[in-house]
């Protein structure tokens, strides 16, 4: 039975066509995470962004902190001192050593005049948003749908585009995460593994990245593009050792420590920090939970390769950050955010197409003819 053209996409989703059985159980399973995102008013949140926290500056404290390390060492200081002194006076931890930030993008932004880094930050947007736009023609057809796309990264970019936090390490990390995902296409990924290890260098964090392109690109069969995301990784890893030792020597036993990175907060918490780093945050809290679903579930649905390396991505954040982050720690989420809200725009052909799926009833008929 020919299916009819699809609404959005340029080609059949990933669900077109799947055996009945295959397909009630991935309905299931989204119904599964629909419902865990439901839990989002009732899981933990990030902490408010208030008229009295804005004046106090509470709610820039660690942007004030970067701003200042930056002010450091433009002043002639060693970022490593400079970062421990403005850690110890913001009553910050200093143990373990990734307390510390690494020093790529204070190091770089310290010989920038100041007027420049707000426009770096604009500059590094427009190119992830010009990035996509090939992207999205490709994976949308008609201008309807590609408004649509582009709409939606709009509104994942909306938190990047505030030139008060050009010294906010996850801004430029996620920035440079979605722009690597534009760059790469099976056979064009050396541009995209340079630009994802910028990221990582930039935030550790954003070296589950790195490790999700090298495992799909291993699986997928293109050994020489794994081994050059590998590559990234092992001079990423090395970068790290540096630092580690570097913190080492300006770290005494007397500094505080983390409280660690076990909150448990679950996946609710997880919906509510995309939601507070995208446009969803000016929806009602039930409709957050739902678009935050549907997203993850479109970008599954992706046939393009693209597809199942940015889903991967962005459960494995959710993981991290129902697990491991602190309600404190929510940023961690914008290393992942700018491309997210795109995944609304594949959910009606994934949808159309599953739920057709899921209701076949079409049965092999066997006709024996007597002679």
């Amino acid at each position: 039975m020919a299916r009819s053209a699809t609404l959005w996409l340029s080609q059949p989703s990933r669900y077109a066509a799947i055996p009945r059985n295959r397909a009630r159980l991935i309905l299931a399973l989204f119904a599964a995470l629909l419902l865990a995102s439901l839990t989002a008013p009732w899981s933990s949140a990030p902490p408010p962004s208030t008229p009295e926290a804005s004046r106090s500056g509470d709610d820039r404290r660690d942007v004030l902190l970067y701003e200042s390390i930056v002010g450091g060492i433009r002043h002639g200081g060693e970022y490593y001192g400079v970062a421990a002194q403005e850690l110890r006076q913001g009553n910050y931890p200093l143990r373990p050593f990734i307390t510390f930030r690494l020093p790529t993008l204070a190091v770089v932004q310290s010989h920038l005049p100041p007027v420049a880094l707000p426009i770096c930050l604009y500059l590094l947007a427009a190119a992830t948003a010009l990035a996509w736009f090939p992207r999205l023609a490709e994976m949308l057809r008609g201008w309807r749908a590609r408004a649509i796309g582009l709409a939606l990264l709009a509104g994942g970019l909306a938190v990047f585009v505030e030139g008060d936090l050009w010294s906010f390490h996850e801004i430029w990390a996620g920035l440079f995460v979605a722009l690597s995902l534009a760059r790469r296409k099976p056979g064009r990924w050396v541009d995209a593994a340079a630009i994802g290890l910028i990221a990582a260098l930039i935030r550790e964090t954003a070296a589950i990245y790195l490790i999700l392109m090298a495992a799909w690109a291993w699986r997928d069969g293109e050994r020489r593009e794994a081994f050059g995301w590998v590559l990234a990784l092992a001079l990423f890893a090395v970068a790290l050792g540096f630092h580690a030792a570097a913190v080492g020597k300006v770290v005494t036993s007397l500094d505080t420590a983390s409280p660690g990175w076990s909150g448990l907060l679950g996946f609710g918490f997880f919906v509510n920090s995309i939601a507070a780093s995208t446009a969803l945050m000016i929806m009602p809290g039930w409709l957050q939970a739902a678009l935050v679903a549907l997203a993850l579930f479109g970008w599954t649905a992706l046939r393009d390769p693209l597809g199942a390396r940015a889903a991967s991505l962005f459960f494995a954040f959710a993981l991290l950050l129902g697990f491991l982050a602190r309600a404190d720690t929510f940023y961690w989420v914008l290393v992942i955010a700018p491309a997210f809200l795109v995944g609304l725009a594949f959910v009606p052909d994934a949808l159309r197409e599953l739920i057709a799926s899921a209701l076949d009833r079409r049965r092999l008929r066997v006709q024996i003819v007597s002679r």
